[in-house]
């Protein structure tokens, strides 16, 4: 960690770090005896606002930070996102690196370049296109993750594994086995992060960096998603963010939410023909080994036609048609073509082939 700090100290003129109370602790070791300001933000989904952007770009003029500095976010998903979206509007725009601090923001945030912030109750409805120059995993940081913040991180791994093929998905459902059967069915073990780290660490090590290294060469393939490949990154994306929208923002973790977003997306795949039978099964007997509640309706749902509601905010609505992305027989495929009665019964529980 001293390295980076001193790195960081040759090449900018001066750094901002910024992370949240939860992450304070390994932001101040980076910085040790440097003379790096810090800007601790409060934690959690209730604060990714523009208020805390505001509050980064008010320490950023506080401290004289110029385009010639570089913005740090040090810390999870939110972190990862709220650093980014600040610093492409800093100045109109000044260098950005990022220290993922979670499961989530190693296999996800951090990479791709996508930044954002909530408004207006709605998932990221704010946001811009801008990577980061550089990214540092830091494995050792997840030793102290909250239980619900690993299982977060896992659904995008299980996400990227559909994707990427079903010996990836093999892979997690080995690593899930390190664990006497039932572990994950009341929530993960509490000695999950240090069996992981510790017994399973060459296979899930190899699993995390399998799922960066493939989400990174989609993205560079396709920084702006305007492509037709990069899309497909949203696997459980649509179902999930409505989720996390009519549960109120902060009320599910977005893993658990994406989780539940894939199995709905098996359905429509099996509804619209693009995912055989065997293939849901086996996405959702992993989402079910690794203890994810996919059951339909969501008890956080609410009604469904505030469901759809949110649904049709999605950020993917192209000439006013929304993208699904579902499960096909090897990786994932873009349906535009359902019935929204197809739609109400998959997040109701009444769909049947």
């Amino acid at each position: 960690m001293e390295n980076i700090s001193a790195d960081f100290g040759r090449k900018f003129f001066k750094p901002l770090l910024i992370c949240d109370t939860n992450t304070k602790q390994i932001a101040e070791n980076i910085i040790a005896n440097n003379d790096i300001p810090l800007c601790v933000l409060p934690p959690g989904e209730q604060n990714k606002n523009w208020q805390t952007v505001e509050s980064i770009i008010n320490h950023a003029v506080k401290y004289g930070i110029g385009r010639d500095g570089i913005f740090i976010g040090v810390g999870g998903g939110v972190i990862c996102d709220l650093s980014a979206f600040a610093a492409s509007i800093y100045m109109r725009g000044c260098p950005l690196a990022l220290i993922p601090t979670t499961l989530l923001a190693m296999a996800d945030a951090a990479i791709g370049g996508k930044t954002g912030f909530d408004l207006f109750g709605i998932k990221n409805l704010a946001g811009t296109f801008y990577p980061a120059r550089h990214i540092y995993l830091a494995p050792e940081s997840m030793i102290s993750l909250p239980l619900p913040e690993w299982k977060s991180g896992m659904a995008e791994l299980i996400k990227t594994a559909v994707l990427d093929g079903d010996d990836f998905m093999d892979e997690l459902a080995s690593i899930a086995s390190f664990f006497p059967e039932g572990s994950f069915t009341g929530g993960f073990p509490v000695d999950f992060a240090s069996c992981i780290l510790d017994s399973g660490n060459a296979e899930f090590s190899a699993c995390l960096q399998r799922a960066v290294k493939f989400k990174g060469g989609i993205v560079e393939e396709d920084p702006l998603e305007t492509g037709s490949r990069r899309i497909l990154l949203n696997l459980g994306h649509t179902f999930g963010h409505a989720l996390e929208t009519t549960a109120g923002l902060g009320n599910i973790t977005h893993g658990e939410a994406v989780a539940w977003g894939i199995a709905r997306s098996c359905e429509l795949g099996l509804a619209s023909g693009f995912c055989p039978p065997w293939r849901a099964e086996k996405i959702k007997t992993l989402l079910a080994t690794w203890g994810f509640d996919t059951r339909a309706p969501h008890p956080l749902m609410g009604q469904a036609d505030v469901f759809i509601k949110a649904l049709g905010n999605d950020k993917k609505k192209r000439n006013g048609n929304i993208t699904f992305i579902v499960p096909g027989e090897k990786s994932a495929v873009p349906v535009v073509s359902f019935t929204w009665d197809t739609i109400d019964r998959i997040i109701n529980g009444a769909f049947t082939l």
